[in-house]
Order: structure tokens, then C-alpha cells, then sequence
């Protein structure tokens, strides 16, 4: 492992060209948001309760929190290649159900079935902390985040247009298409960067109270999963917020939807130029931060009664830029804590951020009723946002403790 490896694009001899990870990575934050602007329409075409069809969010997240405590050993084991590969074929089988599901549930159970495309999420982080350094690792998780930004960015926007266009269904189709050009590129780009364990499967997942007896991999991934999670209540709120509190038809939710990823590109390109410099821990700290003022701020203006459309995902970019910040440098101190366990390390941190994500997604669904404004998600968010900004807090004061 070393600030330096050997890349050639379309050399599957070698390590994956950073554009196929952020290509991967960005293929899973796709078929998490594209179709949300035409949740409306879903339940129309379904017959179904709006709040039934929004549980394709939470689902999806609690199926991927679960996959990916399961797909860190497993890829430790047998390497990153063949795992992303088998992960992204069922992702593509299971598109094809969503498409033609006759019924909300027969859909819902396909969604499910949808998160295996978490392997490309896991081990794309994991492959980079296979190629370097703590620090380094961080900066270059940090670029592929960056790039991976642009889609959850223009994701909402392409599914609105496609949706008032063609239909729900045209979503899906996308995603289909992306998943083909997904499994060639890994297929042929992709060398394995994982030195495969001799360890048993068994004795791979007995690694696990290895990582979970440290206070510090609990500090890094509770600061990204409560941090983080502020975007994932906004996942499940905002659509309902954009359709019922502010009017909006799916166009126009899916440019508004759009607004955190504005935050968290510029976020991410701050981690990529000074994480380097300054350190994981401060810039943890400092995202952190910026995700309790931007939403502070959205509930401020609200109670005040300075509420709007414009004001609300104005603000999200904050959160957008705070989680860009957190989320790279958060992930890359959680691998660092074991080296040897990087590929575990990842997806057990990953199944805490997204297993709290889900839990939080339903939630703002639940919470959010005809009449209640945008307050009850923007209190959910405040909270884990405070939370996420108390785990980094923990983290520094133990390093200190410990004279690192």
C-alpha cells in the first residue's frame, strides 16, 4: 500500500482507473433517488398509498445496510472483482422486475432485491484504501465521491423530466441500461486490488468484534452514519415536502431534489484538495458542523415564517456541503482503524450508515402529515446532525487519550 499504484484504463492487470469507480460508486447513489419525483405516479399506476410506494426508500436502504455487513468478508475472502461483478448482474435482473411488476408489493419486493448493487458502493471505497494510505485514501475516496456527486445531482432532475415525459418506467429503463455498461466496464477494467485471506469465511466474520471493541471505528462511522443521516431523512421527506407543502410538479421537485449534491460536490472537492493537509479529523469536524447550521438555519427561517421552496432546499445545499466534507473523511478513518480489515470495515460501517438511514427515511415519512409543514423532518435532521457532530468530538478526545 503506498501514495503511488500502476493504472491502466481498460487493463484489468491492473487497479480500476478512478473514472470506473466513480462510475461504479455512481450507479448505486442513481438507483437510490432517480425515480423520486415520480413517487406520485407510481401510486397512481399501483393504486397504492402514497406512503406504501415510499417505503421503496426505506426498504432499499435497510436490504443495503444488512448486504453490506455481509459483503466486506466476503470480498476480504474472495476479492472485490468477482463480488462487484455478481452484485451488479443481480442488480440488473432485479430492474427488469421493478419494470414489470404488476403490483406495489410484487415491486416493492424487487426494489429489495435492487441493493445488491451495494456491492459497488462498498468495495469501490474499499478498493481505494486497498491503493493507499490513510490520508491519501481519504483525498481519493474524496474525489470519487465528487465525481460520484453529479449523479445523485442531476439523478432526481433526468427521473422528473423522464417521468412527466415517458412515464415512471423510463427510470428504470435508464437504470437498466447503466447496470450493462456497469458489469463491461468492471469486467474489463477492474483488476483486483484485495490481497484474498486465507481466513474461512467463518473466521472472517469473527473478525468482526475486532472493529467493533474500538472506540475509534465507532467514533468514525457514527459521526458519518448520524451525519449523514440528516440526508437520508431528507431522502424520505422532501419528496412529500416538494409535492404537498410547497406544490411542486415532478420537474420541479427533481431540480429542487437536486439542491444537496450542489453542497456536497464542492464538500467533496474540499476533501480532495485539503484532507491531505489538514487531517481527517478536522475536516470531519467542520462538515459535521455545517450540517447543524444549514439546517438550523432551514428551521430558523421557517419559524419565523420565511418558508418557501427556495428557502428550504436553499439550505439543504449546506447539508450537502457538510456531508461531502464528513462522509469521505469519516469513511476513510473507519478502514484506517484496521487496514488489514478494510473490505469488513466497510461494509460494517456501511451497514450502520445505512441501516440508520433507513430507519430515518421512514421516520420522516411518518412523521410528516397533511398540514405539518417541513418542521418534524427538519427537527429529525437537526437531531442527527447534533449527534454526528458529538461522535467526531469522541474521536478526537480519544486520539488525544491515546497520544495519536
Amino acid at each position: 500500500m503506498s501514495d503511488s499504484v500502476t493504472v491502466r484504463f481498460l487493463d484489468r492487470t491492473t487497479a480500476p482507473h478512478v473514472s470506473t469507480l466513480i462510475f461504479v460508486a455512481g450507479l448505486s447513489a442513481l438507483a437510490m433517488n432517480i425515480f423520486l419525483p415520480s413517487l406520485n405516479d407510481m401510486a397512481e399506476y399501483f393504486d397504492a398509498d402514497y406512503g406504501l410506494l415510499q417505503l421503496s426508500v426505506a426498504l432499499y436502504l435497510a436490504v443495503n445496510a444488512g448486504l453490506q455487513m455481509l459483503i466486506g468478508p466476503i470480498s476480504d475472502r474472495f476479492g472485490r472483482r468477482p463480488i462487484i461483478l455478481g452484485g451488479c448482474v443481480i442488480f440488473l435482473l432485479a430492474t427488469l422486475g421493478c419494470l414489470f411488476a404488476t403490483s406495489a408489493f410484487t415491486f416493492l419486493a424487487f426494489r429489495m432485491c435492487q441493493s445488491c448493487v451495494a456491492v459497488a458502493m462498498v468495495l469501490s471505497r474499499a478498493a481505494v484504501r486497498d491503493m493507499y494510505t490513510a490520508d491519501k485514501a481519504a483525498s481519493m475516496i474524496g474525489y470519487v465521491t465528487m465525481g460520484m456527486a453529479v449523479v445523485p445531482m442531476i439523478g432526481p432532475v433526468i427521473g422528473g423530466l423522464l417521468g412527466q415525459a415517458f412515464g415512471w418506467h423510463a427510470s428504470f429503463w435508464l437504470l437498466f441500461v447503466l447496470g450493462v455498461l456497469t458489469v463491461g466496464l468492471v469486467y474489463l477494467d477492474f483488476g483486483e486490488t484485495a490481497k484474498k485471506s486465507t481466513k474461512s469465511l467463518v473466521a472472517q466474520f469473527r473478525d468482526y468484534p475486532e472493529l467493533l471493541t474500538s472506540p475509534r471505528f465507532w467514533g468514525y462511522s457514527l459521526a458519518c452514519g448520524f451525519s449523514s443521516g440528516s440526508f437520508f431523512a431528507y431522502l424520505g421527506g422532501a419528496p412529500f415536502v416538494g409535492n404537498e407543502v410547497y406544490g411542486l410538479n415532478p420537474a420541479q421537485l427533481g431540480l429542487s431534489f437536486g439542491a444537496p449534491a450542489i453542497g456536497y460536490f464542492s464538500g467533496n472537492f474540499v476533501t480532495a484538495r485539503f484532507a491531505v493537509r489538514y487531517g481527517i479529523n478536522r475536516m470531519v469536524f467542520w462538515g459535521s458542523l455545517i450540517i447543524c447550521l444549514g439546517v438550523a438555519l432551514a428551521l430558523l427561517l421557517s419559524t419565523i415564517g420565511i418558508d418557501s421552496a427556495l428557502t428550504f432546499f436553499g439550505c439543504m445545499i449546506l447539508v450537502g456541503l457538510g456531508n461531502g466534507m464528513c462522509i469521505p473523511n469519516a469513511t476513510a478513518g473507519a478502514l484506517s482503524v484496521r487496514p488489514h480489515l478494510a473490505g469488513t470495515a466497510s461494509g460494517l460501517s456501511g451497514a450502520i450508515m445505512l441501516g440508520g438511514g433507513a430507519a430515518l427515511s421512514a421516520l420522516a415519512g411518518a412523521m410528516l402529515t397533511p398540514g405539518s409543514g417541513a418542521s418534524p423532518l427538519l427537527w429529525i435532521m437537526l437531531g442527527t446532525s447534533a449527534l454526528g457532530f458529538a461522535s467526531i468530538l469522541l474521536v478526537i478526545f480519544r486520539e488525544r487519550q491515546l497520544g495519536l
